[in-house]
């Protein structure tokens, strides 16, 4: 069985995301998207909201599958018997970075490779930053993010706003 994870923070999910998930999930038998809990950021979203957005966000794909984890991908995809780690570019200032951590988790697992895929040109500028950004200052984010995180998103940027922290 080919098995491929596409580990990240999902802090929303956006529509670039769903593009690597979709052209992905058709490569291989099963994909696993891994939701990163990293202890060094606050994200928006807890790693359990943003599991259940993707879970929604990927109902109708049948051979992806929506975990979160902690620690290091390599370790994570080894626990889940995969072979691939998939990630998306979307500029050379991705690859630069993304080759660097390819490098190492292969020294770290030789039996792992790192699947690269460009994101669609439609969605090459866009990132979770980018969408939290603008949702910050009122714009309009319902090109960036499927229709259900959208109301997520504001919601959770307004308690911020109310509480003082960002």
């Amino acid at each position: 069985m080919r098995r491929a994870v596409y580990p990240g923070s999902f802090d929303p999910v956006t529509f670039g995301h769903l593009d690597v998930i979709e052209r992905s999930a058709a490569l291989v038998d099963e994909l696993i998207v891994g939701v990163l809990i990293n202890h060094a950021k606050t994200p928006l979203f807890s790693a359990e909201e943003r599991v259940n957005m993707l879970l929604d966000a990927t109902k109708n794909i049948s051979n992806v599958r929506v975990e979160a984890f902690s620690g290091l991908s390599v370790d994570f995809v080894k626990r889940c018997d995969a072979k691939f780690i998939v990630r998306g570019l979307r500029a050379i200032t991705d690859f630069e970075y993304e080759l660097q951590m390819a490098q190492t988790n292969r020294i770290m697992n030789s039996e792992i490779d790192t699947l690269f895929l460009t994101t669609n040109l439609e969605y090459a500028y866009l990132s979770s930053t980018t969408v939290k950004e603008v949702a910050y200052y009122g714009g309009d984010i319902t090109h960036f993010v499927p229709e259900a995180v959208v109301n997520q998103v504001y919601r959770r940027i307004e308690e911020r706003k109310l509480t003082g922290t960002k």
